[in-house]
């Protein structure tokens, strides 16, 4: 099979349609389809069924993408690792990393990184994590640093640290003042959150199903995980952040509300390829993330309502 067949089947695949496949790769629609004829040929099966104006894989497609991704990364990292011979720390990290973990973890850990190599270049995308998990199974990064997910056989992870979630809110707010602060209180209070669907709104709304408490009042929903600190601060709304946030906003610090109801431990990892190579420098900021990747303490506040 040539692998140029294989590349342009891989983009087929993914968009579903010749057409749009042709306009992205610059090659006509007739030079596409020889090429899937060719593969169709050697394969002894046909790789696409029409699905209503598009195109779809069938069974056989589907196994054939698997070996022509598998076949391109090893080629990939064939190349990578014979050119890192004798290099020592250079070339690019491609990283895939969530916001909280680009906030407080990612620019120490880059720094010295810099500092030990500096022919080292980076390439961040900061995303949610099946986003980042997506364009690490197509080749495009090299690292994932996310929250853990359940396992996947073309995935391996390994531990950074945990990192809790917790209920804040500006230093100025009322219950940040009260002695023992309850669910039902937080529940009279309106919120600046996440949308449902993400995992942090999700599983927050489901601590006050539990407990048969009306969900938060949202008044502020946004996408954007790292403007809630400041918008809390400035507001006097409640949320649901990461405790690395408590105390970052200088003029206006935030504190935690705490309740161990709502308080959402997840862990932090680093992802990979199953079997993936990773050059030394890849290697080494995993190792650096690591060392700075100590969880945050609580905050020790006398009027958080903390137990006593």
């Amino acid at each position: 099979m040539d692998q140029r067949d294989l590349r342009y089947f891989e983009t087929i695949a993914e968009l579903q349609h010749v057409g749009r496949a042709a306009e992205k790769l610059h090659r006509t629609q007739p030079a596409l389809t020889s090429s899937i004829r060719r593969l169709e040929e050697d394969c002894g099966a046909p790789l696409f069924e029409r699905a209503g104006r598009g195109i779809r894989l069938t069974q056989a497609g589907r196994v054939l993408l698997k070996w022509a991704r598998q076949v391109r990364f090893d080629l990939e990292d064939a190349q990578r690792e014979v050119a890192a011979i004798g290099t020592g720390l250079a070339g690019q990290v491609r990283v895939g990393i969530v916001p909280t973990a680009a906030q407080f973890l990612l620019p120490a850990a880059a720094r010295q990184l810099l500092q030990e190599a500096p022919d080292v270049t980076l390439r961040t995308v900061v995303a949610l994590v099946d986003v980042l998990k997506h364009q690490l199974r197509q080749g495009e990064l090299d690292l994932v640093v996310a929250t853990e997910v359940q396992p996947e056989p073309d995935i391996v992870s390994q531990p950074l640290a945990e990192d809790a979630i917790v209920v804040a809110a500006s230093a100025k707010h009322e219950l940040v003042r009260a002695r023992a602060p309850t669910m039902k209180d937080l529940a009279r209070y309106r919120w600046a959150l996440q949308p449902p669907g993400a995992p942090t709104r999700d599983w927050l709304d489901q601590a006050f199903d539990r407990k048969r408490l009306p969900r938060p009042q949202v008044q502020v929903e946004s996408t954007m995980l790292l403007m809630l600190p400041t918008l809390i601060a400035e507001t006097g709304l409640l949320s649901f952040i990461s405790r690395h946030h408590l105390g970052a906003q200088g003029g206006a610090p935030l504190r935690e509300i705490r309740l161990k109801e709502t308080t959402m431990v997840r862990r932090l990892v680093v992802m990979q390829r199953n079997k993936g190579y990773l050059s030394a420098a890849a290697l080494r900021l995993v190792e650096l993330l690591a060392q700075g990747a100590d969880p945050a303490p609580p905050p020790r506040t006398r009027s958080a309502g903390a137990p006593r």
